[in-house]
C-alpha cells in the first residue's frame, strides 16, 4: 500500500530508484518539455542536461542564464510563446464561447 505519496516500501518496486523530481531533467534524452514550473532550468542545472532541444510548454520554464549556457552547447530551445501558442488561443476560443453561453461546437453559427 503506498503511504504519504510514496513508493517506499512497495512490493516489486525494488528497481525504481527514487530519486528528486527535478533531477530526471538531467537524464540523457533527445528533447525535454517543460510544461509546469516557471524557471526549472537555470544555470545550475543548465550545464548538466543531456538533451538536443527543449520545448517550453510552461510560461519561461529557462531563464536567461540557462539559455545562454544550452545556447553554446548547441541545444535548440522553442520558446513558449511559440510551443505553448496554440493552448493560449484555444483557451481564448473557449472563454468566448463561455461567456456568449455558446454550446461546443456552434462557435460560428452566428456568423453565417
Amino acid at each position: 500500500m503506498v503511504k504519504h505519496g510514496s513508493f517506499k516500501g512497495y512490493a516489486n518496486c525494488d528497481k525504481v530508484e527514487l530519486k528528486d523530481p527535478l533531477s530526471y531533467i538531467e537524464e540523457e534524452c533527445d528533447y525535454i518539455i517543460p510544461a509546469a514550473t516557471e524557471k526549472s532550468i537555470n544555470r545550475v542545472n543548465a550545464e548538466n542536461l543531456k538533451c538536443k532541444a527543449i520545448f517550453e510548454g510552461a510560461n519561461g520554464p529557462t531563464t536567461f542564464a540557462a539559455e545562454e549556457i544550452l545556447l553554446q552547447k548547441g541545444v535548440v530551445i522553442a520558446p513558449d510563446l511559440l510551443v505553448n501558442g496554440g493552448g493560449v488561443t484555444c483557451s481564448y476560443f473557449e472563454w468566448l464561447k463561455n461567456i456568449d453561453h455558446v454550446a461546443p461546437g456552434l462557435m460560428t453559427k452566428k456568423f453565417d
